[in-house]
């Protein structure tokens, strides 16, 4: 923990002073190399007006092969790279390159376009920061290019030797460029030591700072930190040595007060807690078990009754109905309407009867008859079955069902008890008419399907909310006996479902039913569409 907290502070503290020293580095660099360029254009523009003091006695005398003979002993300067002096029409006429003389330089040529870099208006007689410029040619190579204008002077109009006009205030132009490499080179050395020193500086800096750190801050946390984990595990001994007069310190004469508080309260608790810990853990695990114990044996008490009940009252009349229907579905010449009818109620009756059975296996917590199938389909027919009620007549059924949805090892009859029954109740919810909406989705990160079934009835209380699923337990008075969603919520966990109410008094119900999907089903035609 130690070293880990003084890298990680003093890596934080590094990069601040990296930046601000490389940032403090940076404009020293920027204004040396200010200084530099000032200084070559401040010697370059001296020497220009030296060529032109020396020129203007020879161009008075005509004496053009001394003056060429100049420019060219000039070009022969180190650093000197071109020396030149065009006349008013861009002519070179006398240049360091004897090539070049007597060629005319175009407006777009660089000596010529630096001269008129605002329209007509020409440079040569500006300020020699507008008259200077530094570049680069393709090897990298820097030079300094400065232009300086040849005046018309009253000694170069009145001469005998001369035909300028008066009104001519400029006859031509020195272009002379200088290379840079040299004080580039010394830039280059400066800017070299400048990030050497700044880095050596930035190491010291940093190193001392985690030395500091460790010292000063890591090591007595480091030591806080042992002794609290001391204390934690039992230790009431454990306290802070060494403590320093800082904020730390304090700390650290903080936790040795907690320490002896509470080592003074163990103490005390030691003469009494033992014994009233254990009696009250003892009577509470009584409480809850006795407590548990007469809830399950109400419920099956009750249960049980109820089952023998259904089993006398309802199973005789049901064989009867089945044994009728079934003869009758048998009978010659029946229209077809009729013989529909009579083997409806005969598959109906049969999972009457299956119902029943049922209960007695919810009671007996028994398990279902699982196979594969669609639980669109099993919604569908329930709907089917349902939308035929009294109770459903006024209402609006939306039935949402999603598209490819995988299918699910469930016992299909109970389902559709499940269904029927939370249709049935939305409905009985809805006297003066509503909405039922059904929907089935994939949820992709449960990987489940989700099942949602939701009305715009009256709703359930807040208080009654968390009764719903209680045996027993009905808001429809003496019209049903409370069983229904008990036997659904029983049907759900037998399948490894969950479902979940939400219900707001006078806004409606909503029932979300979620059943997870083997991988195994996963892979079956149209589960890879049911995901999307």
């Amino acid at each position: 923990m130690r070293i880990r907290l003084a890298i990680r502070y003093t890596a934080i503290s590094s990069v601040v002073l990296l930046i601000v020293m490389f940032f403090s580095a940076f404009l020293h660099i920027e204004k040396v190399q200010k200084v530099f360029t000032e200084k070559a254009v401040q010697e370059a523009d001296v020497l220009s007006e030296m060529i032109l003091r020396d020129s203007h006695h020879l161009m008075l005398a005509d004496n053009n092969e001394q003056l060429q003979l100049m420019i060219e002993e000039i070009g022969r300067t180190p650093r000197v790279v071109r020396a030149r002096i065009l006349g008013k029409a861009g002519v070179v006429s006398f240049s360091m390159n004897k090539h070049e003389i007597g060629t005319a330089l175009s407006e777009d040529d660089e000596s010529c376009s630096f001269c008129h870099l605002e329209g007509s208006k020409a440079l040569v007689d500006a300020p020699v920061e507008k008259r200077s410029r530094v570049f680069s040619d393709d090897s990298g190579n820097q030079y300094l290019s400065i232009t300086r204008g040849i005046y018309n002077e009253p000694s170069c109009y009145t001469a005998d030797c001369h035909a300028h006009a008066s009104e001519e205030k400029k006859i031509g132009v020195l272009d002379l460029v200088i290379s840079q490499d040299q004080m580039a080179d010394l830039a280059h050395v400066h800017h070299t030591d400048v990030i050497i020193s700044t880095t050596v500086m930035l190491v010291l800096l940093s190193l001392c700072h985690y030395l500091l750190t460790r010292k000063y801050i890591c090591d007595p946390i480091q030591g806080l930190l042992e002794q609290t984990q001391s204390l934690s595990e039992g230790d009431l001994s454990a306290r802070v040595k060494n403590l320093s007069k800082d904020e730390i310190g304090e700390l650290g004469r903080s936790f040795n007060n907690m320490a002896d508080n509470l080592n003074q309260a163990q103490l005390e608790l030691k003469e009494w807690g033992n014994t009233l810990e254990q009696k009250v853990e003892q009577r509470t695990a009584e409480m809850s078990d006795m407590q548990s114990q007469l809830l399950r044996s109400a419920k099956l008490a009750s249960m049980g009754e109820l089952v023998a009940g259904v089993a006398h009252e309802i199973n005789n009349p049901l064989t009867g109905i089945l044994m009728f229907a079934s003869l009758s579905s048998k009978t010659p010449d029946l229209p077809q309407q009729v013989k529909d009818n009579l083997d409806l109620i005969v598959s109906e009756t049969g999972r009457c009867a299956k119902i029943v059975r049922g209960l007695l296996e919810f009671a007996r917590e028994s398990f279902p008859e699982k196979k594969r199938d669609s639980i669109n389909r099993i919604i569908e027919h329930t709907l089917t079955l349902v939308s035929q009620q009294i109770i459903l007549q006024d209402v609006d059924i939306q039935c949402h069902c999603g598209e490819s949805l995988p299918d699910l090892e469930i016992d299909a009859d109970q389902l559709q008890q499940v269904f029927f029954n939370m249709f049935i109740n939305a409905g009985q919810a809805m006297p003066n008419g509503g909405k039922l909406i059904i929907s089935t989705q994939w949820v992709d990160e449960e990987r489940e399907i989700k099942i949602v079934v939701e009305d715009t009835g009256t709703g359930i209380s807040q208080e009654n909310l968390d009764k719903v699923f209680d045996p027993f337990f009905s808001t429809k008075s003496q019209k049903g006996f409370g069983l229904g969603l008990s036997v659904s919520y029983g049907i759900i966990k037998n399948h490894g479902g969950r479902v979940d109410v939400k219900s707001r008094e006078g806004e409606g119900t909503r029932f979300s039913i979620y059943f997870p999907v083997d991988d195994e089903l996963l892979s079956s035609p149209g589960a890879e569409e049911g995901q999307s």
